[in-house]
């Protein structure tokens, strides 16, 4: 008896269920169900995106057909009135297709992002699916401090966010975001506020809004807070010697591991300033700053964000800051500790002192030179370099002038300590004793204000 009430009970609840489902039922007793729609289906259903349906039929690339695809994506969509705004006193079709369809892509993430994600993380940069020129994709910068924003032009409407599609999410916002360069993203990220002041001070913002490309390192604002300026070098200068003429994505520089570019700002004779990056501890740039912030992508270039304000470098900054040369400084610092010719770490530190040109022997020259000489390091024992040798050492690898390494001539070179012989043809140096120093071309023309660096495998010695 128990189980036939049982059975009856369970027979009235699937009763009700079919009841219940019953209104959802065609004529034929098939059970609809609804497919929600998807970007494109949804877009279309609302009457105040009818712009942006009409841009993405416009637009090269079959738009319409790539949102309709499985995604997913993040689409931030631009109200009637948004396009209206962009569009100003134009009409759609005045727009190239090509540029358009940049425009679009620069509104759409791969990924689902919801509003929730945005504002767990408070401010940071995306991806989005327009491309720069090199093919990078262009990144867009959100900030959730007061509702949320895109690239500082750009807000979610009020109920706009969150609408969900079955090929990803919408985010209905009030302005067009017009693909970025460098200088749009500095303005739209408030941790590059006083970087922003200090380019339009010096009449900067033209140049960097230019064609480029450009890879900008951009120094945040507590950055700009700390320095100081010890030689009181230009600002105009100095924010020169944070732009490099290519752009250069973080993955190159690991791929490098470390290696020289050059600035924007110059040196003696109008030359290029070198910049001295190393990847083994992040990425670093003439051992002062690291990067915050990388590969923030703009149509003409890519901004790393550092965490210093990198100076006007000397040959002292590129002797320190390369491992490679951390005997050369040792040696220095042990020459000034007798009477030496020049007081080699006061003068290779001052911009203004020189020029000089500083033929640079790598560590391994130098553990060469003193197995060479049986002796086994700097000091002033039996056994050792004493400082007024070392000096007299020293001074064969300096030249009073700056000669970049297409301005190195074959025949007699005067050094502070006596004449070598240079072979341009070959690279090499020759000193009195016959011995020859072989210049390392991939470690040319590091060009400080103060002068140049070229790197050699052997130690120049004087006459023994």
């Amino acid at each position: 008896m128990k189980i036939i009430s049982k059975t009856f009970k369970l027979l009235t609840v699937f009763a009700l269920v079919l009841g219940l489902t019953g209104c959802s039922d065609d004529d034929d007793n098939n059970i609809i169900v609804e497919t929600p729609l998807n970007i494109v289906e949804l877009a279309s259903s609302n009457p105040n995106l009818s712009s942006l349906v009409a841009a993405l039929q416009a637009a090269d690339g079959d738009l319409p057909t790539v949102l309709s695809g499985p995604g997913p994506f993040t689409v931030l969509a631009p109200t009637n009135d948004a396009f209206d705004a962009f569009l100003g006193d134009d009409e759609l079709g005045d727009i190239p297709t090509d540029v358009l369809a940049q425009v679009l892509l620069n509104h759409v993430i791969t990924g689902e992002v919801t509003s929730s994600d945005l504002v767990a993380q408070g401010s940071g940069y995306a991806s989005t699916n327009a491309t720069s020129p090199g093919g990078q994709n262009i990144s867009i910068f959100f900030d959730t401090t007061n509702g949320v924003e895109f690239n500082g032009v750009s807000s979610v409407v009020t109920g706009g966010a969150d609408v969900e599609a079955s090929n990803g999410v919408v985010h209905v916002v009030d302005a067009v975001i017009g693909i970025p360069d460098v200088v749009d993203h500095a303005v739209a990220n408030p941790n590059l506020s006083t970087l922003v002041t200090a380019l339009t001070d010096n009449n900067l913002v033209s140049a960097l809004q230019a064609d480029g490309p450009f890879t900008v390192l951009a120094p945040t604002n507590d950055a700009f807070a700390n320095f100081t300026n010890p030689d009181g070098n230009a600002l105009a200068d100095i924010l020169l010697n944070h732009v490099i003429a290519a752009p250069i994505l973080s993955g190159d520089l690991v791929n490098l591991g470390s290696g020289y570019s050059n600035t924007l700002a110059t040196g003696p004779n109008d030359e290029a300033l070198s910049i001295y990056f190393d990847t083994s501890d992040g990425v670093t740039f003439n051992g002062a700053a690291s990067v915050s912030q990388a590969d923030i992508v703009g149509s003409n270039g890519v901004i790393h964000v550092v965490d210093n304000v990198i100076d006007i470098p000397t040959i002292a900054t590129f002797a320190t800051s390369n491992p490679a040369l951390s005997t050369l400084v040792d040696a220095l610092v042990f020459a000034d500790g007798g009477t030496p010719t020049v007081p080699y770490i006061d003068t290779v530190s001052d911009p203004t002192a020189g020029p000089f040109t500083v033929f640079a022997p790598t560590n391994d020259a130098f553990g060469d030179v003193l197995a060479e000489l049986s002796l086994t390091g700097f000091g002033e024992g039996m056994d050792e370099l004493n400082a007024a040798t070392t000096d007299a050492v020293l001074t064969y690898h300096i030249v009073a002038a700056n000669v970049q390494s297409d301005e190195l001539m074959s025949g007699p070179v005067a050094t502070l300590g006596g004449t070598i012989t240079a072979d341009a043809m070959n690279f090499t140096l020759t000193d009195p004793n016959d011995r020859v120093s072989n210049i390392i071309t991939s470690l040319v023309d590091i060009q400080g204000a103060n002068g140049v660096v070229h790197v050699i495998d052997t130690v120049i010695l004087p006459s023994l």
